[in-house]
């Protein structure tokens, strides 16, 4: 069980730290803490929370809530002092019994070199954005978290990307051609994003990102999925009837991620996933 992502800085580290205990003393220790930083416009305009050096921050958001955990489940005096966040003041009142399997995992969402660097010297792992492709992923976001990962004394062992995979299918051409459209529409909507550009200037589609950055400006967001053409759709998703999801997906991104989440911008059924997963996890894993 997991969270991908909760917003962290439209939360403090405190207010966070207790809710992912209770889930992950709630869960048997399965809980998996997935945060994320947001865009400036919305921390500021629809949070009204503070935004300054994200990744910086997101460090320290990570490090305060390592010592909070640690307060309640080791017994370690709570002392924390950072440039973002201070927490020195924890009564027996108000410290929560340990967990007996220990803190939850944190992973990190990431696009930018940056952010990727720090989940990779912070965290416990990495959530790509679903708006990212396996050539974004290679020659940028993994060489990041190896950074990351050096700058910490760590591991790739000790480290999982989870990829929140954009995946559209159907059992019938109705439904594979509903999946489609509604994707292209997922995909501009991000790509209109001026923080997510650099994903697409690596495929030099920068163009295109201008463009939807201004029809979403004026609202016009039924003329942004159109903008999609077949080879931007097929970068960012993985586009395949049912019977050939599982092959497509290990075939792109089994060298290069641990974890795979289907997200689709449609609805669908159980049902329909249950072969795939089943596929999936019969397949060896070689990173």
């Amino acid at each position: 069980m997991g969270t991908a992502v909760a917003v962290a800085f439209a939360r403090s580290p405190m207010q966070l730290a207790y809710t992912a205990h209770d889930l992950q003393s709630y869960s048997g220790g399965r809980f998996l803490l997935g945060l994320g930083s947001q865009v400036r416009p919305h921390v500021e305009r629809r949070y009204s929370m503070p935004w300054s050096r994200p990744a910086a921050r997101m460090r320290e958001y990570v490090t305060a809530l390592r010592a909070i955990w640690s307060a309640w489940n080791d017994g370690t005096k709570l002392d924390f002092r950072g440039d973002f966040y201070t927490h020195t003041l924890m009564p027996p009142f108000f410290t929560p019994a340990p967990v007996p399997s220990g803190p939850p995992r944190i992973l990190v969402a990431a696009v930018g070199e940056a952010m990727t660097t720090v989940a990779g010297a912070t965290a416990d792992g990495l959530l790509p954005h679903a708006f990212t492709t396996a050539r974004y992923l290679r020659e940028v976001t993994l060489p990041a978290v190896e950074r990351g990962l050096r700058s910490a004394g760590k591991t790739r062992d000790d480290f999982c990307v989870s990829h929140l995979l954009l995946t559209a299918t159907g059992r019938t051409e109705e439904e594979l051609a509903h999946a489609v459209a509604e994707t292209r529409r997922q995909i501009a909507f991000y790509g209109s994003t001026p923080s997510y550009r650099g994903v697409l200037d690596l495929h030099g589609w920068g163009e295109l990102g201008t463009e939807l950055t201004s029809l979403s400006r004026d609202g016009r967001w039924e003329a942004m999925g159109a903008l999609i053409d077949d080879e931007v759709l097929n970068a960012f998703a993985v586009v395949a009837e049912p019977d050939r999801l599982a092959a497509e997906i290990h075939r792109r991104y089994g060298a290069l991620v641990d974890r795979i989440s289907f997200y689709t911008a449609y609805e669908t059924d159980d049902e329909l996933w249950t072969p795939v997963v089943k596929e999936l996890r019969t397949i060896p894993h070689h990173r």
